[in-house]
């Protein structure tokens, strides 16, 4: 059984600015995507699945003008091509409604699955990013996180979740 546990970080400043890269980068791919994945099915009743968002993924990230996208790790990205997979598959199942965009007024938030951090001594280390967290362990974790995703809501504050074993 998986549990996710919150915790409370404070990233030094080069953290920040990678964090804010991710963000965007990650809200970037996510509205493509969906929108790519929308007007398709109008235009052509065509429906997209993962492998044909990864592989539009791959040709943004060798189109010049999307360069900046190689700047942060790709895991988080893939996982954007996800979550709008999610909520079409939820939305034909009659579970949900139509996914929309997302927006840089509220939360923000990446996941990372094992290839994009590193859980050592009690210390998490992101993706292109040398110094570990500052995490305020409250509790320890059952067990090494499978997944996290870094977030950070509309006051500043930016959150840590671990996906672990329970």
């Amino acid at each position: 059984m998986k549990r996710a546990y919150k915790y409370r970080f404070y990233p030094t400043p080069d953290q920040v600015e990678l964090l804010a890269q991710t963000f965007g980068c990650v809200r970037f791919v996510y509205n493509c995507i969906l929108h790519w994945r929308t007007d398709a099915y109008y235009e052509c009743q065509e429906k997209i699945g993962y492998t044909q968002a990864s592989a539009r993924l791959t040709a943004l990230k060798k189109e010049p003008e999307f360069t900046w996208l190689n700047d942060v790790s790709i895991v988080p990205l893939q996982q954007a091509l996800r979550h709008p997979q999610a909520g079409f598959s939820n939305f034909f199942a009659g579970r949900a409604k139509y996914p929309t965009f997302k927006s840089k007024r509220h939360k923000h938030s990446a996941t990372l699955t094992g290839a994009a951090f590193k859980y050592r001594d009690g210390k998490l280390y992101m993706a292109k990013s040398k110094a570990p967290l500052d995490v305020r362990w409250s509790r320890e974790l059952p067990s090494a996180p499978s997944t996290v995703t870094l977030s950070k809501d509309a006051a500043g504050r930016y959150f840590v979740s671990c996906l672990c074993d329970f």
